[in-house]
């Protein structure tokens, strides 16, 4: 793995650490980080039965093995199947994505991360795994993306299990631009942002497509992705 990220560090604990990854680019630069900050780190991805988790499990496991090292333990998948709450919803049948000019409620999915976190929780409690660690943004606007909401819900499972696991949220006072040039020169080609894949490639044309490239334009770094549509 190189070791050409950003000089300051993400503030990440000096003990075990799970990260919830899912392939795109802030859990996959939050990932590298913690490669390079903590003992052992546990790369935690929930299935959900989404439309383009396929896709994103295969660029997920070659960014894995592009930053391959000692301390990173092997790909935990949990499975938290969401169809039969969320029906046919274009999250799981691809029909209707949002496209580009979307706005960012258009790919809210409901208790996205109540789902997110819950197994993981328990994973880290079962496995003595003190912190798990997520990547929201500074300008995240979801109501499930707060301090409340994160602190709470890690309270109320540890709680439940008699633990105390801690979700850590690094990147939460950062702007998309901030954590983008943090990752300046990790294998970010083998990251994955689409909710419509074509052909195992970035669609070109849905919200988060048109998310990843102003990600780029903005911290005017080369695009390395393959779009099916220019």
């Amino acid at each position: 793995m190189t070791d050409a990220l950003d000089p300051h560090p993400a503030p990440l604990p000096d003990a075990p650490l799970a990260v919830l990854v899912s392939g795109g680019l802030d859990s996959a630069i939050l990932l590298a980080e913690a490669v390079r900050a903590c003992p052992a780190v546990f790369p935690l991805y929930v299935r959900s039965g989404l439309h383009w988790e396929a896709v994103e499990r295969a660029y997920l496991e070659r960014f894995l093995a592009a930053i391959a090292a000692p301390n990173l333990r092997p790909l935990r998948v949990l499975d938290q199947p969401t169809a039969d709450v969320y029906g046919a919803h274009w999250s799981t049948t691809g029909e209707g994505v949002p496209g580009a000019d979307s706005a960012d409620e258009a790919v809210f999915l409901p208790g996205r991360n109540v789902l997110l976190l819950a197994k993981p929780l328990i994973w880290c409690h079962l496995n003595a795994v003190p912190f798990v660690a997520t990547a929201p943004l500074g300008t995240n606007p979801f109501p499930d993306a707060t301090p409340a909401f994160y602190d709470g819900f890690a309270g109320i499972v540890s709680s439940a299990v008699r633990g105390d696991v801690r979700v850590l949220r690094p990147y939460s006072a950062l702007h998309k631009v901030d954590v983008m040039r943090r990752g300046r020169r990790l294998p970010l080609e083998h990251t994955f942002s689409c909710i419509r894949p074509v052909r195992g490639l970035h669609c070109g044309a849905c919200n988060k497509c048109a998310e990843r490239r102003l990600a780029f334009r903005e911290a005017h770094m080369p695009d390395p992705t393959e779009y099916a549509e220019r």
